[in-house]
């Protein structure tokens, strides 16, 4: 997809909702990469944003921004299956905290990406609506279990999207995809899934690193009940320690 997220930001932000039904078709019934779309409430949250620009309010670091969620993780009003037949029908009222972070951020859930059941597996298979395909060769696995998320990034369908990892479920199908994911530690994004444990977190997925630390900036909203104490780490810390970082790299590309 052509341009950075930080690009698109900049722009108007309906354009990037209404740019996105073609790219979500793209490819998707051979691949199966995307699950459910809400397009409706993309659109309108993408004219609320373009107005609150208008007017100079300040609309968050993912203004405008289509992204797709992990359907192991619950958004408000949008169908939630964890790739369960227990659960094909679910529509939960309330985000879980992370999805709530990214709208606040001003991102636009607009889609679900495809996940095995329960997020269990290193292939993205279930009962529901069957596997995800590799986006360079539909006859190979594109790992899991993030595997709707790689997929959907690698064709371009969503400029980011969410993902998960206990054993290796964001790291695996970015590798397997072409894409980038990052496993953050345990405790730096904070969540008030049942889901959630010590090992379980939730991470970001997109085509560059620049796209992915993007994410995880909205992802880093400081106001989750299930942190693990000893590995909290404050978002002015973070940020600090990535514009050093930003800092050191321009230099060294200046050669000094």
């Amino acid at each position: 997809m052509p341009g950075a997220p930080e690009d698109l930001r900049a722009s108007q932000p309906q354009f990037s909702a209404v740019a996105a039904p073609t790219q979500l078709e793209a490819g998707n019934v051979e691949v199966n990469a995307i699950v459910t779309i809400d397009l409706d409430t993309a659109h309108k949250r993408a004219a609320a944003i373009e107005k609150a620009l208008m007017r100079g309010e300040e609309i968050g670091v993912l203004a405008g921004l289509p992204i797709g969620v992990k359907d192991l993780q619950a958004t408000a009003g949008l169908k939630t299956t964890s790739g369960s037949l227990l659960f094909k029908d679910h529509v939960p009222e309330r985000d879980e905290l992370s999805v709530a972070n990214v709208r606040n951020a001003g991102g636009l859930i607009l889609a679900k990406t495809n996940t095995p059941e329960f997020g269990a597996g290193g292939n993205t298979v279930n009962r529901v609506y069957g596997p995800t395909r590799n986006p360079f060769d539909v006859a190979k696995t594109c790992g899991g279990s993030s595997g709707g998320s790689a997929v959907a990034l690698a064709l371009g369908q969503v400029p980011l999207a969410t993902g998960t990892d206990y054993g290796g479920s964001i790291r695996t199908p970015a590798a397997f995809c072409g894409v980038v994911g990052f496993r953050p530690s345990p405790g730096v994004v904070p969540s008030d899934s049942a889901s959630s444990g010590l090992f379980r977190v939730t991470g970001p997925m997109a085509r560059t690193v620049a796209d992915a630390h993007l994410l995880l900036r909205a992802h880093l909203r400081p106001r989750g009940r299930r942190f693990v104490p000893a590995l909290r780490l404050s978002l002015e810390r973070y940020e600090r320690a990535g514009r050093g970082g930003a800092e050191r790299s321009q230099g060294q590309d200046r050669g000094a």
